[in-house]
């Protein structure tokens, strides 16, 4: 029913070698392109014993585990149980397992059970896990990464704010 491939076995045309070959080679384009998307680099890291003092902005990954005292704005920001941050908190993905003192503003924000948060969360979705500590207010915007969203006060009321 099966038989034997005979594709790797000699055969009795194996000694004879082509008469001509082709006496103009075919160019071929030899520019790489990449078939695969980048791989994404992994999350820089900022060590328990690193303390920085200044802002920090990335399109990346970040996770804290030090001191920070700045604004951060990154892609996804994870603030690590031994980490504290002073400043205001900009990311798509805001994870926070230590200590925050500011704004945090989030498209995704979660607070797990050891998140420490003095401060204001603006974000699209929200996770506050039992145990998380929270002072602050809570506003749910459909654009929290936009600062200027956040002044949808009427123009009458600054004014009047300003006169008296």
């Amino acid at each position: 029913m099966f038989s034997k491939s005979k594709i790797n076995e000699p055969g009795p045309n194996d000694d004879v070698k082509p008469a001509a070959q082709d006496p103009a080679p075919v160019a071929r384009n030899t520019e790489f392109k990449p078939t695969a998307p980048k791989a994404k680099p992994p999350a820089s890291v900022l060590s328990s014993d690193l303390h920085i003092t200044g802002n920090l902005k990335t399109t990346g990954d970040i996770q804290v585990e030090g001191t920070v005292e700045g604004d951060i704005r990154a892609h996804l920001l994870t603030i690590g149980e031994s980490a504290t941050i002073k400043g205001e908190v900009t990311a798509d993905d805001v994870v926070v397992n230590g200590r925050i003192v500011g704004r945090v503003r989030g498209l995704k924000v979660r607070l797990t059970a050891t998140a420490r948060v003095e401060g204001d969360i603006i974000h699209k979705t929200i996770a506050i896990e039992s145990g998380a500590h929270f002072e602050g207010s809570v506003q749910r915007q459909d654009d929290p990464l936009n600062s200027k969203a956040a002044n949808k006060r009427p123009i009458a009321a600054a004014k009047a704010d300003q006169e008296g």
